[in-house]
């Protein structure tokens, strides 16, 4: 009808006849296109860069970093976003667009008036030709400098606020040859009650108590000072001489070359310009090594924004079509595209690793592969455009047509049985939860694999260079699957309320269902019920597999980054604090045999103002399974006055001593993370009993019961937002909803963050967000026309 108003309809006029009208329609194409080639953009950067929000963000505004400096570190992370997130929304948008145009039989009225799919080339052309330009210089240039300048802003950052770092009650041990434990770290700065094993190499292996500490890094001078308060130094040999040396102000230097590289972060290849990469690519060469990876990353500089000429043409062979099929097959159709293209450049690139093709042929083979095939599929299109593909007429079937109520009910009945305790007519609340249900179902996949899409670029090169192989990338996704439903499962009920109600609203179905006395309220109750069920699936989540599956997840990702195997199991904790808050230290545990080797035990008095005793012990085995009874073969122990002064040398023969028992050596360090909120309860408690500062646990204990709240809150202020957006359509309800998405998350991460501090309450920073959401949710719901 749009095109109709700017067009003269008659007699079908000769091929270039009226070029007014052509070039109307490239525009109107355009406009069509840009609108959801903008909103994709924009969710796809967004949930790219989610996780940085989520962690990062708020872990640096807890340590008081500036918020210049972290807008700056966001900045820097949107061009690494934007060369994967342009190509791949411009797919989307074309099929959103000509998807669209096809379903409302526009496409039929360009055939008629003389214009071919063979024209539409040029608009779409026209758009694939931007998109290339676009990626091209985030390619070329952004991404290099920007890739760098984050290095040099979070290098610096850790630099300045080295001693922020440090958790309490968690052991430290980045600092080389030191590990650290302190009880409590104050939100001005440094920390109390200071533990500290000092192993450097030339040095005696000497023990620090101090009552306060902190380091002092000077960047200029290149210098690394430890500074501990109020302390004592204790020295020691098996069968030597014990030494305790008290002090009021100690300063240790450490190892600068260690904090301060001299020639600060190093470039990767991502980082590398051209020049760079061919230099690299010679030296390599010269070494007799492969070269491939430096000359892969030259082609890709190319390659990937290439792929937005492929995208456009397999967009318009994909989209443009006489037939009625509607948007949501073809969008799920691009997704796989999407898929298929980072597949075969993963293929290419583990062939060039092999030697079997040359680099350019494997940056370049899904360029050509999905070239062909759009092209193929193109000339199919022009000689039937009914002519549906195969993968469409299934994905159609998936997705049935809207606009039939009786049907979208037929498909639905066990929805509507579930839904049959709601008042009113069961038929309205399964057409509703139906477009509800299939919206949020394509969002949350389409959102899901952009996570996996991005982390599998981030984990390919190490396919290549040998550190994992496709069964442990393959474990780890296993893992990550549920933190990635967590992320999406907010943004797809938000999306899934705002495209409902605006599809309805589009199509006057809205004001039918107002006109038949049924109000704003009775519409949207039915999708409270699927948002609250979501948000029952968030608690789920928390309560059962996500701490488990983050813990595993986090575990193999250290190993294919090249960290130990054990890094994150029970067999590398070397260091824990007992239930009576002494420390151990052991060389290896066996949970098998139940066997503890080179164990020293350091028992406090004074909530760790003093040691109180030192136990050596060479090997110990538990009497039983799960006792705290363990046999000793040798070792011994000195216990100290509080002078300081100490007792004399005791050796331990063979005999039973009373330590921790077995499940204490084989349970996983507490990190609210990987944890219930049963457990996290039962943990603050023990925490709180010691006396110290629980405001961070308290937070995050609070916030696993407000976030899976976060659907029905999303789902309350879309509603309105969605109806304030009238008839323009379902698109302006998905940019509504990016603002709103990025508006809650931003205040999840500054509320947790001003929480942790001791700023605000750990409740309030809790739920503030959705108090805040909920309560211009309940304006809008009572000043919205219902």
């Amino acid at each position: 009808s749009d095109i109709a108003q700017r067009t003269t309809l008659g007699p079908k006029p000769r091929r270039g006849h009226n070029d007014e009208t052509v070039r109307i329609i490239d525009r109107y194409l355009a406009r069509e296109v840009l609108l959801p080639f903008g909103i994709g953009l924009v969710v796809f950067t967004f949930i790219l860069i989610l996780p940085f929000l989520i962690g990062q963000a708020e872990a640096l505004i807890t340590k008081g970093v500036s918020a210049s400096v972290i807008l700056r570190v966001l900045v820097t992370l949107l061009p690494q976003a934007l060369a994967l997130t342009i190509p791949m929304a411009l797919l989307p948008g074309l099929l959103v667009a000509l998807g669209r145009l096809s379903s409302d039989r526009e496409f039929v009225a360009m055939q008629a008036c003389g214009i071919s799919l063979s024209r539409l080339l040029r608009p779409v052309g026209a758009l694939a030709l931007l998109a290339w330009a676009a990626t091209s210089y985030v390619m070329l240039v952004a991404l290099p400098s920007a890739n760098q300048s984050y290095r040099e802003i979070t290098y610096n950052v850790v630099a300045a606020r080295a001693e922020g770092e440090v958790k309490p009650r968690v052991f430290f041990e980045d600092f080389p040859d030191l590990v650290l434990y302190v009880r409590d770290v104050p939100p001005t700065g440094g920390w109390n009650q200071v533990f500290m094993a000092d192993n450097r190499p030339g040095q005696t292996p000497a023990v620090y108590l101090a009552e306060h500490g902190r380091v002092h890094l000077d960047r200029e001078r290149r210098t690394v000072e430890m500074v501990l308060d109020n302390g004592s130094r204790h020295t020691a040999q098996p069968d030597g001489p014990y030494e305790v040396v008290t002090f009021d102000r100690l300063t240790l230097s450490l190892n600068p070359e260690l904090v301060f590289p001299r020639t600060g972060p190093q470039k990767g290849e991502r980082e590398m310009s051209i020049a760079e990469l061919r230099t690299r690519s010679a030296e390599l060469e010269a070494l007799g090594q492969p070269t491939h990876s430096p000359q892969m990353e030259i082609h890709k500089k190319f390659s990937i924004p290439a792929a937005c000429l492929v995208f456009g043409l397999l967009g318009l062979a994909i989209g443009a079509t006489n037939r009625r099929e509607g948007w949501t097959a073809s969008f799920v159709l691009g997704l796989g595209v999407i898929f298929a293209y980072y597949v075969l450049l993963w293929l290419g690139q583990a062939l060039a690793k092999g030697q079997a093709v040359s680099p350019w042929l494997a940056v370049w083979l899904p360029n050509l592969v999905l070239g062909a095939l759009g092209a193929l599929l193109l000339i199919r299109r022009r000689k039937s455009a009914d002519q549906p593909l195969l993968s469409l007429a299934a994905l159609s079937r998936l997705f049935p047509r809207r606009g039939n109520a009786a049907h979208a009910a037929r498909r639905t009945r066990p929805v509507g049985r579930a839904l049959a305790w709601l008042p009113g007519p069961s038929l309205l609340d399964r057409y509703v939860v139906t477009t509800y249900v299939r919206v949020m179902l394509l969002a949350a996949a389409s959102l899901a694999g952009l996570f996996y899409i991005a982390t599998f670029l981030d984990l390919s090169d190490k396919l290549f260079k040998g550190q994992t192989t496709w069964s442990m990338l393959g474990l780890f996704f296993w893992y990550a699957t549920p933190q990635y439903v967590y992320y999406v499962v907010p943004m797809a009920v938000l999306l899934a309320a705002l495209v409902t109600i605006g599809l309805l609203t589009k199509n006057s179905e809205l004001i039918v269902m107002k006109a038949c006395g049924i109000s704003l309220y009775r519409i949207a109750l039915p999708m409270l019920a699927v948002a609250l069920l979501a948000g029952g699936l968030l608690f789920a989540l928390e309560e059962s597999v996500l701490g488990p599956a983050n813990r595993e997840a986090g575990a193999i990702r250290h190993q294919i980054n090249g960290g130990s195997p054990q890094a994150f199991g029970v067999l590398s904790r070397r260091w824990a604090v007992g239930s009576d808050d002494a420390i151990y230290h052991y060389t290896a545990f066996d949970p098998d045999a139940r066997t503890l080797t080179g164990v020293t035990v350091y028992g406090f008095a004074d909530s760790m103002a003093r040691l109180a005793s030192r136990t050596w012990i060479e090997r110990a085995a538990a009497v039983e399974e799960d006792a705290a009874d363990w046999q000793v073969s040798d070792g011994w122990r000195r216990e100290f006055e509080r002078s300081g002064d100490t007792a004399a040398f005791e050796p331990l023969g063979a005999r039973r001593m009373t330590l921790e028992p077995v499940s204490f050596f084989s349970t996983e360090r507490p990190d609210p993370a990987f944890m219930s909120y049963t457990q996290l309860r039962h943990y603050i408690t023990q925490l709180r009993a010691s006396g110290f500062d629980v405001s961070q646990q308290q937070v995050a204990l609070a916030r696993k019961i407000s976030f899976p709240f976060v659907t029905l809150i999303m789902t309350l202020i879309a509603v309105p937002f969605a109806v304030t957006t009238g008839r323009r359509g379902a698109m302006y309800g998905v940019g509504v909803g990016i603002v709103l998405a990025i508006s809650y998350w931003t205040a999840i991460s500054v509320f947790a963050a001003l929480g942790g501090g001791g700023l605000v309450a750990p409740v309030l920073a809790a739920w503030a967000p959705n108090l805040l959401f909920g309560a211009g949710a309940g304006y809008l719901l009572l000043t919205v026309r219902t």
